[in-house]
């Protein structure tokens, strides 16, 4: 009796793919997250530039959120790309 072993690799796909200190998505998945934090993005830079009053105001106010945004999509990134093998 012979039993049908899938390691984990096979079952999912990779999402991105590394693209020196950055991540290319090459899946429908990692598309997605980037669409998804880009509009995130946008939408925390319409709102946050609504009520500043410079545009020093506004960079100060959107950094936090698209340093934590940039960094959740990098970490996605590199949790669900391929392994470069050497």
């Amino acid at each position: 009796m012979s039993t049908l072993r899938v390691n984990e690799d096979t079952m999912r796909g990779a999402w991105f793919t590394p693209l020196g200190w950055i991540y290319r998505p090459v899946s429908w998945q990692g598309w997605t997250a980037v669409l998804f934090t880009l509009a995130f993005c946008l939408q925390m830079f319409r709102v946050i530039d609504r009520h500043s009053h410079s545009a020093s105001d506004t960079l100060h106010g959107v950094f936090p959120y698209f340093v934590c945004a940039a960094g959740m999509l990098n970490w996605v990134a590199s949790e669900t790309a391929h392994s470069a093998s050497v």
